[in-house]
């Protein structure tokens, strides 16, 4: 079954989606168990030696969760800290895990997200399946703060913020769990995390109860210039207004990419491919001699191939309540570094 007749079942109203949802009870039923020997120290949940933020979501798919681990990791940064990324090197064919990521990294060894991650902030980006040994490679590389990128269902690493990411368009898609759904976890889940990221492409939904959290953040991506990947010109968006495009996304929701085209004045002639999609000079290959925008992190898979039509398409994130935002995050973790350090003096008297 193709990522892209999954979708039309997820946020459609297929009647495929009942037919699945017996799997969908055992899915729920085995991440119910698994969660609960977590809570209950039948399986074991290591802590760092450093305090770890958690981003991820409840759902399968994109909903800006890469993004707003740019901006969270530019954002402690600026504070002082030293961030240190971990993600899953999803796509990445490496034998040797953790990995460093640096700018010049074989995006087929480490993935795409990793090699965006390190390309856009300042951060140290460590890769691997293991999340806890990943996060000590980020600490003995100097990182005071560890960013895991899409580990909310990843518990054997203790964490001590926990952020979730949701599309505040799609949202839930059927309400069902996998597979019959895009659901990872209930909406319910919600509930437990530190902090909520409402990701909002146009206007704000307030409509949702189920959003109520203590903590809810709005987020707004834009997209302003693109950037040729042959020579580095930057021109603005509006350049292009009113002319034909053509656009190729391999991300998790690559019809949003299309939509903020489309909202800039651009005429879109959209290709989409499945998200990771390992995309080769054919994928490029229109015969118009128009331009062709790239999202970022699919402009990390094509710099080897790319002629000069290619363009890749920045996104940049602003939040409504950024300053409370970090205020928070910061204050938690410098409290567990207090507790830690008051731990370790009692335990050397």
């Amino acid at each position: 079954m193709s990522e892209f007749i999954v979708q039309r079942i997820w946020y459609g109203r297929s009647p495929i989606a009942w037919l699945l949802l017996p799997l969908a009870l055992l899915f729920a039923l085995v991440a119910t168990i698994r969660r609960a020997l977590y809570k209950t120290g039948a399986l074991r949940v290591v802590r760092v030696a450093q305090p770890v933020i958690v981003v991820g979501n409840i759902t399968v798919g994109g909903t800006g969760k890469t993004p707003f681990v740019i901006w969270l990791a530019e954002a402690l940064r600026a504070r002082g800290k030293i961030p240190g990324v971990i993600t899953r090197g999803y796509g990445g064919h490496s034998k040797i895990w953790p990995r460093d990521v640096g700018p010049n990294s074989d995006v087929t060894e480490v993935g795409d997200e990793a090699l965006l991650l390190v390309q856009r902030t300042q951060a140290i980006v460590v890769a691997g399946p293991d999340r806890v040994r990943s996060a000590q490679r980020a600490i003995e590389r100097g990182a005071n703060v560890i960013i895991s990128d899409d580990g909310l269902q990843h518990y054997r690493l203790s964490r001590d913020f926990e952020i979730a990411v949701i599309d505040d368009e799609r949202r839930f898609g059927n309400g069902l769990r996998l597979p019959a759904g895009p659901l990872r976890q209930p909406v319910r889940r919600l509930l437990e995390v530190d902090a909520v990221i409402r990701n909002c492409r146009t206007s704000a939904n307030t409509a949702h109860e189920l959003l109520n959290h203590p903590l809810t953040v709005i987020m707004y991506g834009r997209i302003e210039i693109a950037r040729s990947l042959t020579t580095g010109e930057s021109r603005s968006l509006s350049a292009f207004a009113g002319t034909r495009v053509n656009a190729v996304a391999g991300v998790g929701n690559p019809q949003a990419f299309f939509a903020a085209l489309s909202a800039q004045g651009l005429q879109v002639n959209s290709r989409a491919l499945p998200d990771h999609a390992q995309i080769d000079a054919a994928d490029l290959h229109f015969d118009d001699g128009l331009p062709i925008l790239v999202t970022e992190k699919d402009a990390v898979k094509c710099r080897t191939f790319a002629n000069s039509r290619v363009w890749v398409v920045p996104l940049e994130v602003h939040l409504d309540q950024a300053e409370l935002l970090l205020e928070t995050i910061v204050a938690q973790l410098d409290s567990r570094r207090f507790s830690a350090h008051s731990e370790k003096i009692a335990n050397d008297i």
